[in-house]
């Protein structure tokens, strides 16, 4: 597999982890910030380094499964979820699609708060 298969399959990849939302919040794991890193390993093969949104998260068992469910029923592919938790999730590691929704669904910007409840400390 060359690098622009790769890329290739990186994309579809993501595309398939936009479809999987976060039961709590209902945002996909990709937009939230919670992939950390895709290795693909061959065509049928990936490693996936993925957080939570906070180390007690009550989803910790079944978010990876959904995603490892979700890649091999869409794609074929085969996928090891890693759960990291270094460096923490926070609201900064969202995309900009993920704000946008966030805000749209909950009526204020996530990120700005954050960053103003960190300034105030």
């Amino acid at each position: 597999m060359d690098e622009k298969e790769k890329e290739e399959l990186k994309k579809n990849i993501i595309a398939v982890l936009e479809t999987v939302a976060d039961p709590e919040i209902g945002i996909d794991v990709y937009n939230l910030g919670m992939i950390y890193g895709i290795d693909v390993i061959d065509e049928k093969h990936v490693k996936i380094k993925m957080t939570l949104t906070t180390p007690f998260c009550p989803l910790a068992n079944i978010l990876p499964m959904m995603v490892v469910d979700e890649l091999k029923r869409k794609l074929g592919i085969e996928a090891d979820v890693e759960i990291v938790m270094e460096p923490p999730w926070t609201p900064l590691m969202m995309t900009e699609k993920g704000r946008r929704i966030f805000k749209e669904r909950y009526g204020y910007d996530i990120v700005e708060e954050y960053k103003k409840a960190q300034q105030a400390q």
